[in-house]
């Protein structure tokens, strides 16, 4: 029996299978499979204002306070800078709490203030940027009295500074990074090795100056870094990620 000639099992034609056509293998680059894979990543640094307003007024309100330090005396001795609301361990045991905030407000040098503002500055425009005034100016009053509860555990000498808040905001910056990391885009990181700098430059001064307590230091970041990574930034709010462009979306316009 002849099988039909429009079977394509046996017909012996050219024509009996479609010709088979190479189909394009597309690459895909790390970047590609992230943005694929997650959702896209806000940039973080659009938007940030370099004159932070509590930024710049935590500033002048330690240079004023470093001037009125000079023109007292209050460098000029340790009773001097007692007088001036520096911590120490015995009069805070009386009830004298607030040298806990005048303290921080306080400096030791003009090398220890310029150290401590430039610092300041920097981490203030991440953070109050990332979280706002208000909750910035909180978290750093917060890392700046467990620092000085810190100093003055273990400290017993007068210690001034800001450095103990200054830690806080490096601390808070560095865990909200590391836990937004797949929400946050940060374009330089070499900021970080500024900051490294400074921290490595201050935990020197805790070592040859008397005033500057290192337990400060690692009291107020370990409280940065604290709240850093429980407190989720404004930037993250809804109503920022409808206004503000993803970097995958400003990557793909620039294309």
């Amino acid at each position: 029996m002849t099988p039909p000639p429009d079977d394509p099992m046996r017909s012996g034609g050219d024509d009996a299978f479609p010709p088979l056509t190479a189909t394009p293998v597309r690459d895909f680059s790390p970047d590609m499979l992230a943005d694929e894979s997650h959702e896209p990543r806000i940039d973080f640094e659009r938007g940030m204002s370099y004159a932070a307003p509590t930024t710049l007024a935590i500033i002048a309100l330690c240079s004023a306070i470093f001037g009125w330090q000079i023109a007292t005396g209050a460098l000029e001795s340790e009773e001097a800078i007692i007088d001036a609301g520096a911590l120490v361990t015995d009069r805070l045991a009386r009830g004298e709490v607030w040298r806990l905030v005048s303290s921080m407000f306080l400096h030791g040098s003009g090398e220890h203030l310029f150290g401590n503002m430039v610092a300041l500055y920097i981490l203030g425009l991440a953070c109050e940027h990332a979280f706002g005034s208000a909750t910035m100016l909180a978290i750093y009053a917060a890392a700046g009295i467990v620092g000085g509860v810190a100093s003055a555990a273990f400290v017993p000498m007068p210690t001034v500074g800001a450095s103990g808040a200054i830690f806080g905001l490096m601390g808070c910056t560095v865990a909200m990074l590391a836990r937004r990391r797949r929400e946050l885009h940060v374009h330089d990181a070499r900021i970080g090795v500024v900051l490294g700098m400074w921290a490595l430059w201050q935990l020197g001064l805790g070592l040859v100056s008397p005033m500057i307590a290192n337990m400060a230091h690692i009291g107020g970041l370990l409280a940065g870094a604290l709240l850093g990574w429980l407190i989720v930034p404004r930037l993250l709010s809804t109503s920022s990620r409808a206004n503000q462009p993803s970097t995958s979306a400003r990557t793909s316009s620039e294309t």
